[in-house]
């Protein structure tokens, strides 16, 4: 039990091996450990002190949470959309999944653009990252859904909203991968490419596992936005769970119900895309780590 912890403690105090050098004592990383505990008790009570706080407050406005209750199946996609189609959370869900692997793939291929030798493929990826994040995305996504069918390309609200938020958060992607790529010393390569290993092979698993480690945090943290702002698309008249919400609330003259109602799920939804990716930063971590002792 103590070596498992003594690992996680490496960048607090190492234990040196050389002979005659000082060794950590076993109380100080016993009361190292102790006031981890501590701090994450505390942290915890906090946050159930501040939810106590704000479900205390909603309950003194006078809201009829009773609407909620009958509406939230809807909001959870419990129930068929008008045209029979998901609708609430599951869509919004699904919006946000296809678009993280859109996202991927273009963020991929303009990563490779950005550090390429060939001035076109250069200017190209350089292009497009300039434009899409030099623009808004509510503007990007009019232009895709109500613009590009005055030219003949015609897209359903579904596609547009997927294909809006794929190209937005690709070109800030691309830019978290090529930093991770970057962060890998040379040397590694050079290792690699010095035991005859295959391109791919050097790709895969000696510069990926190492640049996923410093990829991880920012890109999670895109997906939680883009997670967000896939709400975006009930401007094109999708029932994800913000236009749900809106609907319900302006049907029942309760908008303040049903949306607290949404923010609830969307805060829901982030902090199990946050735990998800908190649980891929220790993963690689400890492999990070244990390169290290």
């Amino acid at each position: 039990m103590f070596k498992l912890k003594l690992r996680h403690l490496h960048d607090i105090a190492a234990v040196p091996d050389t002979p005659g050098a000082p060794l950590v004592e076993f109380d100080t990383l016993r009361e190292e450990l102790r006031s981890r505990a501590r701090f994450q008790i505390r942290a915890r009570i906090t946050w159930l002190i501040l939810l106590a706080l704000l479900v205390l407050l909603l309950s003194h406005l006078g809201l009829q949470f009773s609407l909620v209750r009958d509406k939230l199946p809807f909001l959870l996609g419990l129930h068929l959309s008008p045209d029979d189609f998901i609708q609430g959370a599951p869509l919004t869900i699904l919006i946000t999944l296809i678009s993280i692997s859109c996202c991927c793939v273009i963020a991929t291929l303009v990563a490779a653009g950005r550090m390429s030798a060939n001035p076109v493929a250069f200017a190209l990826a350089t292009f497009y990252g300039s434009f899409f994040r030099g623009t808004p995305l509510m503007l990007q996504v009019l232009l895709i859904y109500l613009a590009l069918p005055q030219v003949g390309v015609v897209m359903g609200p579904v596609t547009s909203g997927v294909m809006a938020l794929s190209l937005n958060y690709g070109a800030y992607l691309a830019e978290t991968i090529r930093g991770g790529v970057l962060s890998v010393p040379p040397v590694q390569r050079e290792a690699a490419l010095a035991l005859c290993l295959p391109r791919h092979v050097i790709a895969l698993r000696v510069i990926a596992p190492q640049a996923l480690r410093i990829i991880i945090p920012p890109a999670g943290s895109l997906f939680v936005s883009m997670l967000k702002d896939s709400s975006l698309v009930s401007l094109m008249g999708v029932w994800e769970l913000n236009f749900v919400a809106q609907s319900y609330g302006r049907s029942t003259y309760h908008y303040m119900e049903m949306l607290i109602a949404a923010a609830a799920i969307y805060w829901v939804m982030s902090i199990v895309c946050e735990l998800l990716q908190a649980r891929l930063e220790r993963r690689f971590g400890k492999g990070y780590a244990r390169a290290h002792i």
